[in-house]
């Protein structure tokens, strides 16, 4: 093996392992806050309203049958 091609080796660039890194880390930072989500669930918000977003919480009463 000559010289230029020893030091063409995918694992003797810092920059890839810099970069593979990164990935693994978010990638873990991602899966901790999934888990820590599923575990501590936030408590619901007293808004004061029964709307939310302009939307009503409750399911919209059924519709009166037309007379035929």
């Amino acid at each position: 093996m000559n010289a230029s091609k020893a030091g063409a080796t995918w694992y003797r660039h810092p920059l890839l392992w810099l970069g593979s890194f990164i990935l693994l880390a978010s990638l873990a930072g991602c899966a901790w806050m999934i888990v820590m989500a599923a575990r501590y669930p936030d408590p619901p918000l007293d808004t004061g309203s029964p709307h939310s977003f302009r939307m009503p919480l409750e399911g919209a009463p059924a519709p009166a049958p037309s007379p035929r």
